[in-house]
């Protein structure tokens, strides 16, 4: 049989502009997130930055959006505030398990509300739940950020996309700490709150977007202001983002001016405490060739595909090349594995010609492949550098871009003592927040290279931080001053073109001055005398508290989770938002009852200079794993699955769609019609690409008798197993809540039966099973989680869960 195929007219298949495969246009849209309006008011080498996100509710029933974007990984986060209908909601700091408790019972109860939550220093998640159909509803953040200021110029960096991130480990069990497409693993056990759906290549604009810096030099002279990814307009003191532009880069600014010493004094409005920031600009001295050991780690992973690689490549030479014929190195590059140059492969080598000729070759073959296994490659840096009669320097040249920061930072943390740790961050979305951490560790610097034109310049402050610090050894000293031992920051060492700054609290009245005192270059005693000038800048308050609970939380990641509590009262103390934290909004009035029908992961945009090639990582998935019974809503544009993790089989994932339309239009028998939607399977199955069910759509026990179990702890486990499953289902419907509950009921008084009764069982099972419930779906929900987390000990264990599900 042959059929003929009749081609289309032009005007019967005009293509939508900037669409690509897999792209969809409707008449009301299908992403919640409308707007990202940016403001900064940039004074000398501090910004204020106020940001808005407009959400837009475009379904036909209540809505809940949840967001998961960055913000710069310094910046200290002070105040929340929820708008809609009119209606203006201050947010209110507090514990993040209690903020958590509150909105979702404002959320439960049918209000509006928003939580405001930090997952890692720069990567953050907002929930605004009830949105009612058609309704705008928009939060806005206020924060201070420090300008890191290095040879002559600041910058400004503002981040606009989280990039995937690599997920080691073993998958967990149970409950999930968020809606991302990542499953928790062992090595981080929160990657689902990390991990938003990313957008298919080609999607129309989904999100619009403007940014705004206005610039007072604040009596520093001026000379330049840069831009660095993006195209920007200027209008007097004031540099704009041209329409148009996506949320796939960072904005840097960079600011070229001149700084001197100095030492601002802000005391509180009690008066009786205050905070300071001290400036030293670095004196000059002759550059010195102290014989030193160099490991230099190289990250070779799908994710540094493209120009990345090509920057990584030429930084890793560059850095060779600076060495002497006195120094000793060795060259590490990972991905899945670790390799090392032919022939330079038994540690510590001569800095020889020859040796570093056969190190740059090696790295010219390098390509991008595997994933980020970074931990391995950094303990066998740090083994290397065990001399202490050497300078020991540790270069890490990567995009960060990986989940278990706390996992590396508690391995290798207390090995890199005595080493000098700098990292350059190689990408336009760079994991700014990690790299920072992990060359604070080790007294270093962190260089964030954001493309090829700015590598040289990139390389020139790499090349003298590889070189001798002008002054080591520093300590700090009041004169008229009080300042409070224990609540300075890091002071590190002073490098070449590097000012030192440090932040700090002291008691007393806002006078007298400071002595820092060190070691230079050639080990005679250094020492400079900085007085001090009072001023009015609360921000220089909210920025050292930042610092403060960036340097308790490491202290926490690292294993000590004695500063759990000084956290927590630092942060609620100065009103700075941090991980142990949450800023939630609850508006008073109710506007859908029974809660939100729809939830949607706001998908984010892959990044720019990113490839979507089997080297990314993340395939590139051109259509969605499954389409709509007919006559439903279209579905939505998802992100690509997760490819395996290395070195195991392949686990089956799910990825949050924009538009769940089994979610909106649930079928009669949601139990039943999971099971043909989703196949079930006991595990994981090797190479397959079956989506396994979210939380929501979890497949529960049958009504069947319950076997009885042997003992106490096989009826723990038995009751734990229903706690899971209980949780697993809590985001269901009411109606759908109620029928789950009284199918557990079932269960319980089988199970109560079967070991010879039991009053706390029997109790809740008739409760749970009543005809007519006394109570409300939610009421008779927390009574049934509380009473199994009695009965399994789980009251204690809440109390010992992780900070991220409180």
């Amino acid at each position: 049989m042959i059929t003929s195929i009749t081609p289309l007219r032009p005007d019967e298949c005009a293509p939508v502009p900037d669409a690509g495969l897999g792209a969809l246009a409707t008449e009301r849209g299908n992403l919640p997130l409308e707007s990202v309006d940016v403001t900064a008011e940039l004074s000398g080498l501090v910004a204020g930055v106020k940001v808005t996100q407009g959400f837009r509710n475009p379904f036909d029933v209540a809505l809940e959006a949840t967001y998961i974007f960055p913000l710069p990984d310094r910046a200290a986060v002070t105040a929340f505030r929820m708008e809609a209908d009119g209606r203006v909601v201050e947010g209110v700091l507090k514990e993040r398990g209690q903020a958590r408790a509150d909105y979702d019972q404002a959320v439960a109860e049918g209000r509006r509300a928003a939580i405001a939550e930090e997952d890692r220093p720069d990567v953050f998640t907002i929930r605004v739940g009830n949105i009612v159909p058609g309704e705008r509803v928009t939060v806005h953040l206020t924060l201070d950020q420090p300008l890191p200021y290095e040879d002559g110029a600041a910058t400004f960096r503002f981040p606009l996309v989280v990039a995937p991130r690599y997920i080691p480990g073993v998958p967990l069990d149970g409950e999930q700490a968020g809606d991302g497409w990542a499953p928790d693993t062992d090595a981080v056990p929160d990657a689902s709150r990390i991990t938003p759906p990313v957008l298919l290549p080609g999607f129309p604009n989904p999100v619009r977007l403007s940014l705004a810096a206005t610039i007072d030099a604040a009596g520093l002279e001026l000379q330049e202001v840069r831009s660095s990814l993006h195209t920007v307009l200027q209008e007097g003191d004031t540099v704009r983002l041209q329409p148009g532009e996506r949320l796939d880069r960072d904005f840097i600014l960079r600011l070229s001016f001149g700084a001197s010493s100095s030492l601002a004094l802000v005391p509180d409005a009690e008066g009786e405490e205050g905070t300071f920031a001290l400036t030293v600009v670095p004196p000059q001295a002759p550059p010195t060739a102290t014989p030193k050991d160099v490991v230099l780690v190289l990250d070779r992973s799908g994710s540094m595909s493209g120009w990345k690689m090509v920057a990584a490549r030429r930084a890793a030479a560059r850095i060779i090349d600076t060495l002497t014929g006195s120094d000793r190195f060795a060259v590490l590059s990972f991905d899945t594995v670790v390799e090392r140059p032919e022939r330079l492969d038994g540690g510590l080598v001569e800095a020889s010609d020859r040796n570093r000729y056969r190190a740059v070759e090696h790295l010219a073959r390098l390509e991008a492949r595997g994933g980020t296994e970074m931990l391995d490659p950094l303990r066998e840096a740090a083994a290397m550098l065990g001399d202490p009669s050497r300078d020991r320097v540790l270069v890490l040249v990567t995009d960060g871009q990986v989940g278990n920061e706390s996992q590396i930072i508690k391995e290798v943390g207390g090995r890199l003592v005595g080493v000098r740790v700098h990292t350059v961050g190689i990408d336009r979305a760079v994991n700014a927040g990690f790299l920072s951490r992990l060359s604070g560790l080790g007294g270093g610097r962190c260089e964030l290279v954001e493309s090829e034109d700015r590598l040289d310049e990139a390389m020139e402050h790499i090349h003298r931080r590889i070189g001798s610090p002008v002054v080591t050894e520093l300590s700090l000293k009041g004169d008229g001053l009080d300042p409070v031992a224990g609540e300075t920051g890091r002071l590190g060492s002073i490098y070449p073109g590097v000012p030192l700054t440090v932040h700090g609290r002291y008691r007393g009245a806002a006078s007298g001055a400071v002595v820092l005192h060190g070691t230079d270059a050639s080990g005679h005693s250094w020492e400079r005398r900085i007085a001090g000038t009072r001023v009015d800048n609360p921000a220089v308050r909210s920025i050292w508290a930042r610092a403060r609970l960036r340097d308790l939380e490491d202290r926490y990641a690292a294993g000590d989770h004695s500063v759990e509590e000084k956290i927590l009262s630092t942060s609620l103390r100065y009103g700075v938002l941090c991980r142990f934290t949450a800023f939630v909004a609850i508006d008073s009035r109710v506007v859908a009852e029974g809660g939100p029908a729809h939830r949607v992961v706001q998908p984010v945009e892959l990044p720019s200079g990113w490839e979507t090639g089997p080297a990314a990582p993340m395939a590139a998935a051109p259509m969605a794993w499954m389409s709509p019974p007919a006559g439903g809503p279209p579905a939505a544009p998802m992100a690509a699955p997760r490819p395996a993790a290395p070195g195991g089989a392949a686990r089956a994932s799910f990825q949050p769609a924009a538009f769940d339309w089994m979610e909106q239009e649930r079928p009669a028998d949601p139990f039943e019609e999971t099971e043909r939607f989703f196949p079930r399977a006991d595990g994981p199955v090797a190479g397959s690409t079956v989506p396994v069910p979210p939380p929501h759509m979890v497949t529960p026990y049958p009504s069947s008798p319950v076997p009885a179990p042997a003992g106490q702890d096989a009826l723990r486990a038995q009751l734990a197993e229903e706690l899971r499953r209980l949780r697993a289902a809590e985001s269901l419907r009411s109606a759908d809540r109620l029928r789950y509950l009284a199918d557990l009921g079932n269960r319980l008084t089988a199970l109560a039966t079967s070991i010879g009764g039991h009053p706390e069982l029997e109790a809740l099972a008739r409760d749970l099973t009543a005809p007519e419930p006394a109570a409300d779906v939610d009421t008779l929900w927390r009574l049934a989680v509380h009473t199994l987390e009695t009965l399994t000990d789980g009251g204690q264990e809440k109390k010992r869960r992780p900070f991220w599900k409180r």
